[in-house]
């Protein structure tokens, strides 16, 4: 695979969202802060909701407890959107034989990198602001980052390739967003369910919850990845499934992409 081609063709996709507004790229990163911010200020001001209890006895502070759960979910919402319609936008594309199509959904994954980056720059500086300094553990949000992507690029493919047959499922994707970020422990703190209940037990199982968790652990230096290991294997098992599972059906519905569209 061409790594040149899929980095420019990511850097124009971006650009492309955005042409012809005045701001630009900016838009791209107004919308999740004013999120973030709408959020911190009717939980904290409203509800007083002052610290959440990250791992090891360590409390964050709501707003940093917050943007570090909004900062990966963010970037795996966007990689869902957008990846799930990498195909329909590029029609163009599809239909030319030469062109390898397995490329269009890591370009849009790719492509929601870069506001992923700024947002990390962010959540360090709102850190640093309120005096919490990750140290070495700042390394781990590689991790974490790449662990969002792998897990988003395995949907990419697999939502890619039946939107070409199901228009619809690009919508359910985003009501299922957002229910998602609901039922993934953003916005609340999970230890309020305990650790034996079932409800509890199923809400783990949701692989972003390891991510979330891992982005918050991270910045509040608290845990390396390494010591949940039944989390960590849990994890990546669930996603090199989907990964698989999401590049089989792509290429089974890859010969039919041009005739449907």
């Amino acid at each position: 695979m061409n790594r040149d081609l899929v980095f420019k063709l990511a850097v124009n996709d971006l650009k492309k969202r955005y042409a012809g507004s005045y701001l630009g790229l900016i838009w791209a990163l107004v919308g999740p802060v004013v999120t973030v911010f709408m959020y911190w200020f009717v939980f904290e001001r409203f509800f007083g909701q002052k610290a959440q209890l990250v791992s090891k006895g360590i409390d964050l502070p709501y707003v940093l407890y917050l943007t570090s759960g909004l900062v990966p979910w963010f970037f795996f919402s966007e990689c869902m959107t957008q990846g799930a319609v990498a195909l329909t936008e590029y029609t163009f594309l599809v239909k030319q034989v030469v062109f390898r199509i397995e490329m269009l959904p890591l370009v849009k994954c790719l492509a929601a990198c870069f506001t992923h980056i700024f947002f990390i720059i962010l959540m360090l500086v709102v850190s640093v602001l309120y005096g919490i300094f990750p140290g070495i553990f700042i390394l781990q949000l590689f991790y974490y980052s790449f662990c969002t992507f792998m897990l988003s690029l395995g949907f990419a493919y697999l939502c890619s390739a039946i939107t070409v047959f199901f228009r619809d499922l690009s919508q359910i994707i985003n009501v299922l967003l957002q229910l998602g970020m609901w039922a993934t422990p953003i916005l609340w703190n999970i230890n309020i369910l305990g650790d034996k209940g079932i409800l509890s037990f199923i809400l783990k199982c949701n692989p972003l919850y390891y991510i979330v968790k891992g982005f918050r652990e991270s910045v509040s230096g608290s845990t390396v990845f390494y010591e949940d290991v039944k989390g960590t294997l849990y994890f990546w098992c669930f996603t090199i499934l989907l990964y698989i599972a999401g590049r089989f059906v792509f290429g089974r519905l890859k010969p039919r992409f041009a005739d449907v569209m």
